[in-house]
């Protein structure tokens, strides 16, 4: 029996795992209490990660789609050269745009497979590149881009320190965080509260977190920004803006003409928050010693997250709290010029035929999920050959059956993942990649976002099962295969770590090193230091990105739609779960068990005596894009007019995940917009929440 060090790869923060291997088995995860960095802490995710690993239900040789639901084993030989074969024909009849590519959540803890995914399909010249950010993050790059000039970067919560602490759409409890990477971001707001910080929470929900630390101000979905603004007018209007940092500023007045239309008494009705309460946070918020402000996927998931994350930045940097102790602070990770890679980036949008969107390319930019289907039936240029890396986006974009509509359409579609999913079953080719404990990584994740910023190395901790391979080794081996350039050309077993090492000695280390030491903790920058990496070239924050002006303009457009808005329409938020994660645990049998065999529709008691529903009902929800059947739950921790479900189920027609193919529950993403109008022009972000759904007693 052996124990290995090594670290979970499920969220950003990485905890660290220590694995115990008996037999050349991994047999036991557990928390790793010398951890410099988690100190001991994981969450149950990461401990059921042993579960997935040894799940045998994961994919163990390439598998060929001989027909309807039918797979035969194949070897690695036949599987590439017909893949390559098959690509190469396609591009030849077809051209460059016939063919397209899909990357998912995963590829984001993998840190070899993102650089060869991404050459290889540079190299059969695919333009169509759609991704997983654009249902999660998307918003971010543009909007940081606007206001520091890069996409890279995003400043963080100074959670120890600051005196108020105001978190907008995310539920630390359940989900740990995004763009922040901390471990146990509960023991920490709760020692900030026990040492006198205010912790508010802005969310449609009674959240899990409140029971641990806070408050939360219930808000109505997809309004963030319209309360932005209002807090921003406040702060304007009566404490004033901090002029010892206005200095640091450009276009501020044009920031202040922008927020006077909209004063907390406007915005109000639309956000579900008094005009009074509005008028204290922010005024509390401005006059507190130091405050930090952050959101995550409640708003980035909205209409409005690129303008939503341009006011959130307005709001610590006229405060005073941008860049202090306390406030919001820039973290430099183990690469130090990260900033610089986010910078002068290609701004241009694209007019396409279904709609106008951000042209894709650089950081964080990727084709509008929501239009796959429409880009991969497009009668002028359509999509004959599709790749989808570590994805599934049947289940993970609005539309599931306009989705699977158009992936029946391709004459191939190859999909590399740990299971044969739902995409999966629809592929002419199922190729089995290694999973997390089976290859080499690091902490490549959280780069420029971690609370306490470190790296880690880790070494496979048991040896690749059956014929499973390292993603980049299979996209390498594909670039070999069609006669492009690859890792192979000149080495049988290349070394894939140069990148990396080159990011590393840009801190003063190297790749030798960490594989020595597997763990080097880094010195916190300090607040101040954010100033020094603004990419502009006039050096300043720009208070009024003319980037964002034509998200400034649907900001309004938006305001008078939802003030026509009927008092009684539902909208439905997602569920973040403790026991889900997207669709990665769906086939964990150990975590179906009780009312976990089913995705429920959450809805307040009083909406539902309305409608004549009871709990523990079956109830059918529907609206224009899509209708699905489920069992209610009634609680009154949600806010009147709003009814919630998780995201991740909806695995009846998968036969290669059979756990989650016995508890298939809903998938809630089917009533989500699709196509044009489905999502946000600035980032190519889906319109995920706030969906206006009718709910009524399912006949």
């Amino acid at each position: 029996m052996e124990k290995k060090k090594t670290f979970c790869r499920v969220c950003e923060p990485a905890c660290g795992l220590v694995a115990t291997v008996e037999n050349d088995e991994l047999v036991k995860l557990e928390a790793d209490k010398d951890h410099p960095i988690s100190k001991g802490f994981v969450c149950n995710k990461g401990i059921y990660g042993l579960e997935i690993h040894n799940d045998p239900d994961r994919l163990r040789v390439p598998l060929k789609r001989t027909g309807p639901g039918i797979f035969e084993e194949i070897s690695w030989a036949t599987a590439l050269q017909e893949i390559s074969e098959r690509t190469l024909a396609i591009r030849e009849q077809h051209g460059e745009g016939a063919l397209a590519a899909y990357a998912g959540n995963p590829g984001a803890f993998n840190t070899l497979l993102g650089p060869s995914f991404g050459r290889l399909m540079m190299q059969i010249g695919v333009r169509k590149f759609f991704g997983s950010g654009t249902q999660d993050c998307a918003n971010k790059f543009p909007g940081s881009e606007g206001v520091f000039g890069t996409r890279t970067l995003h400043p963080l919560p100074d959670i120890d320190q600051s005196d108020f602490i105001l978190i907008i759409g995310e539920n630390p409890a359940v989900s740990h965080m995004s763009f922040v990477s901390i471990p146990h971001p509960m023991q920490h707001l709760k020692d900030a509260e026990a040492r006198g910080a205010k912790v508010v929470y802005l969310n449609p929900r009674e959240i899990e977190s409140a029971n641990t630390a806070g408050s939360v101000t219930k808000i109505k979905p997809d309004t963030d920004v319209y309360l932005l603004a209002g807090m921003l007018n406040v702060v304007d209007t009566t404490v004033g803006f901090d002029t010892s940092v206005l200095d640091h500023g450009a276009n501020v007045d044009q920031l202040r003409e922008f927020i006077a239309e909209y004063p907390p008494e406007k915005v109000s009705g639309i956000t579900g928050i008094s005009a009074e309460d509005i008028r204290a946070m922010a005024t509390e918020f401005a006059n507190a010693p130091s405050a930090c402000v952050h959101m995550s996927t409640g708003v980035n998931m909205g209409r409005q997250g690129t303008v939503a994350y341009w006011l959130l930045h307005m709001l610590s940097f006229v405060t005073g709290n941008l860049g202090r102790a306390g406030g919001n602070f820039y973290s430099t990770g183990f690469y130090d010029r990260a900033p610089a890679a986010g910078a002068r980036l290609s701004e241009e949008f694209v007019d396409s035929p279904f709609g106008t969107h951000r042209k894709p390319g650089g950081v964080g930019i990727q084709m509008p999920g929501n239009l796959m289907p429409d880009y991969l039936r497009d009668p002028n240029e359509p999509v004959h050959a599709l790749f989808v890396s570590s994805g599934n986006p049947i289940l993970s974009v609005g539309g599931e059956e306009r989705m699977r509509e158009a992936i029946e359409s391709l004459d191939l579609l190859v999909c590399v993942d740990i299971y044969r999913n739902a995409t999966g079953e629809y592929a002419d080719y199922v190729l089995p990649a290694a999973g997390a404990y089976e290859r080499e990584d690091v902490n490549v994740t959280g780069l420029g976002l971690q609370f306490q910023p470190s790296v880690q190395f880790t070494g496979a901790v048991v040896a690749p099962g059956y014929e499973r391979k390292p993603d980049w080794w299979i996209y390498e081996k594909l670039a070999q295969t069609m006669g492009l350039q690859s890792a192979f050309d000149h080495a049988d077993e290349p070394d894939m770590w140069g990148r990396v090492n080159a990011m590393l000695k840009s801190r003063g280390h190297s790749i030798e090193e960490l594989r020595d030491v597997e763990i080097i903790a880094l010195e916190r920058s300090t607040p101040e230091n954010l100033y020094e990496r603004i990419q502009h070239d006039h050096g300043q924050i720009d208070c009024y990105p003319q980037l964002l002006q034509s998200g400034v303009d649907r900001m309004s457009a938006i305001f008078k739609e939802l003030e026509s808005e009927s008092s009684d329409q539902l909208k439905l938020i997602s569920k973040r779960d403790s026991y889900m994660f997207n669709s990665w645990y769906s086939n964990v049998a150990k975590l179906k068990h009780g009312d976990r065999t089913d995705n429920y529709l959450f809805m307040h008691p009083e909406d539902a005596e309305i409608r004549q529903i009871s709990e523990g009902g079956r109830v059918a929800v529907a609206n224009q894009f899509g209708n699905i059947e489920t069992t209610v739950k009634l609680t009154d921790d949600l806010m009147r007019g709003v009814v919630a479900m998780t995201h991740g189920w909806g695995q009846g027609k998968t036969s290669g995940m059979k756990v989650a193919q016995a508890n298939p529950g809903a998938n809630c993403n089917a009533l989500l917009p699709s196509g044009r109008d489905s999502f946000e022009p600035l980032s190519n972000q889906s319109h995920m929440t706030g969906i206006p759904v009718e709910v009524t007693a399912a006949g």
